[in-house]
């Protein structure tokens, strides 16, 4: 098996990642895999029991999120598939990315001020080589391609 692994988290800064996604897919002619990963990490500092209650709104969120732009793609005589995993983001882009023997993986690129990002650019460098070392698929990011 192969494809084509596309992570978003959803909202108006994914549409660049997704329509490079779905452009890809009709170029190579590969399987597209939406994933969506619920990651509760942020909940660790908090005592808070309400964690199973947040864990099933994001999941519902994901799946909404999935759907919609399984509809866009399919508009774009695109099939894909949407793959919701909890945990950490990088471990489950790699962890799919294994299963799938994925070609590619596409993410998207920081979109604004840094402090609001979850990677600034040094960091999404990073992030880049160590998911190409450890699934060997090729990481193409979508928007502006970052400073040198």
């Amino acid at each position: 098996m192969s494809g084509i692994i596309c992570a978003v988290r959803g909202g108006p800064d994914s549409k660049a990642t997704i329509k490079k996604a779905i452009s890809l897919a009709k170029e190579v002619h590969l399987p597209l895999y939406f994933l969506y990963v619920v990651n509760l990490d942020f909940l660790s500092h908090t005592q808070s029991s309400k964690t199973s209650m947040i864990s099933d709104e994001l999941n519902q969120m994901g799946e909404f999120i999935l759907l919609t732009i399984q509809e866009k793609a399919k508009r774009a005589g695109v099939p894909a598939e949407g793959v919701i995993r909890h945990g950490n983001v990088r471990d489950e882009i790699i962890r799919l990315a294994n299963e799938l023997s994925a070609d590619y993986v596409v993410l998207g690129l920081p979109v604004g001020e840094e402090e609001k990002n979850v990677f600034v650019v040094d960091h999404l460098k990073e992030f880049v080589s160590f998911i190409h070392q450890e699934s060997g698929a090729e990481v193409i990011l979508a928007g502006e391609t970052p400073e040198e």
